[in-house]
């Protein structure tokens, strides 16, 4: 029982060794984009260029289950909000999507409820002026349907219209 439990540790032993010895190896495999064949030949590739201007992309979530217990908010509701107080602000475009959300309310209670995504794409020397129309969006739509939060998420990104 002993030289079983000896060759078992030995065993596990020069597997591990094997996997970590082998894994710069697999992981060179996983990453290289030319083919084995010119791998050791050929010189790296170059990145490719980026393309498009710097952009934030701002995305809003709401909610739509009202914490006081009303009515949930409607599609048309929630769209004649992006008609009155989005777009006059971002007439440029934006984007709309529906999902299910759930987050932790102020009394600790874990809702789950219907929401949207919105997607605002704002060239980066904009951020400034831009920062007050978001948050008025977020005030708005807090006051307006009873709601405890819109989270908001920036993001440097590049975009090419």
């Amino acid at each position: 029982m002993i030289m079983n439990a000896t060759r078992t540790r030995l065993a596990v032993a020069t597997a591990s060794a094997l996997l970590f010895a082998g894994a710069p190896a697999a992981y060179a495999t996983l990453t290289d984009t030319g083919s084995r064949s010119t791998a050791a030949t050929a010189p790296a590739a170059a990145a490719p260029a980026a393309r498009g201007a710097a952009y934030v992309e701002t995305r809003l979530f709401f909610g739509t289950e009202r914490p006081d217990g009303g009515p949930a908010v409607t599609d048309g509701q929630f769209m004649d909000f992006v008609d009155r107080q989005v777009t006059p602000a971002f007439p440029d475009g934006l984007t709309v999507q529906e999902g299910r959300g759930q987050w932790r309310d102020r009394n600790g209670v874990i809702e789950r409820e219907r929401s949207y995504e919105l997607i605002l794409l704002y060239p980066v020397g904009r951020a400034k002026a831009a920062d007050p129309g978001i948050e008025g969006i977020r005030d708005a739509y807090e006051k307006e349907f009873g709601q405890e939060s819109v989270a908001r998420l920036d993001e440097p990104t590049r975009a090419d219209f």
